[in-house]
Parts: C-alpha cells; sequence; structure tokens
C-alpha cells in the first residue's frame, strides 16, 4: 500500500538494498575521495560524480548498481547519467542511510 501511494504521488516504492547485494548489486559511491575516506559502505567503489562518465569500465554493465554519496543529489545525477547508458541502476540516497537499511537485514 505505502509504495502504491509512493508511486502515485512521485515517491520511490522501498526498496530491499540487503537483497540486491545478495543478487550481486555493486555499490559505487560518487562523493569526493576526500569524503569517502572519511567512511563509506563496506564494498563500495568510489567514483566521483565529475569523473562517473570517464570511469565507467570500473562499474561492471551486467551486475545492478546501487549509487550513493552524500545526501542524495549527486547518487540522483549518477542514478541518470547511468540509466542513459544502459545501466539497472537503483538511488541509495546518503551513504549513511544505505549503510543502516543493509545492516538492518543484514
Amino acid at each position: 500500500m505505502l509504495n502504491k501511494l509512493k508511486k502515485l504521488f512521485g515517491g520511490q516504492p522501498s526498496v530491499d538494498f540487503a537483497a540486491l547485494i545478495t543478487e550481486g548489486a555493486q555499490i559505487i559511491d560518487v562523493r569526493s575521495a576526500e569524503e569517502y575516506r572519511t567512511g563509506h559502505v563496506n564494498g563500495s567503489v568510489n567514483v566521483p560524480l565529475p569523473t562517473l562518465q570517464t570511469q565507467l569500465n570500473k562499474i561492471q554493465r551486467h551486475r545492478p548498481v546501487i549509487v550513493c554519496c552524500a545526501s542524495g543529489v549527486r547518487s540522483s545525477s549518477a542514478k541518470a547519467l547511468l540509466q542513459a547508458k544502459g545501466y539497472t541502476v537503483y538511488d541509495g540516497g546518503g551513504w549513511t542511510s544505505l549503510a543502516r537499511k543493509i545492516q538492518d537485514k543484514g
């Protein structure tokens, strides 16, 4: 029901990020290298948003992608760019929130 309401009002349905990771999804953190060094989701790969277009070789096209950043703004841009390139992408939003969602299920 909640997912139907979110879809009706323009929100995204809930995503089980832990299940996506179990099924092989890769996590791409699009924050700067300095931000990434201060903390990140275990197993994530840092590809800063300004370099994403030129570093697509770091992202496996056959696996789903979960993008994250500090607050969700850059991850939204990264999702749009990757989708335009043919990737299956989920926006994890802020990395700390994503880490909690994964941990809560794990």
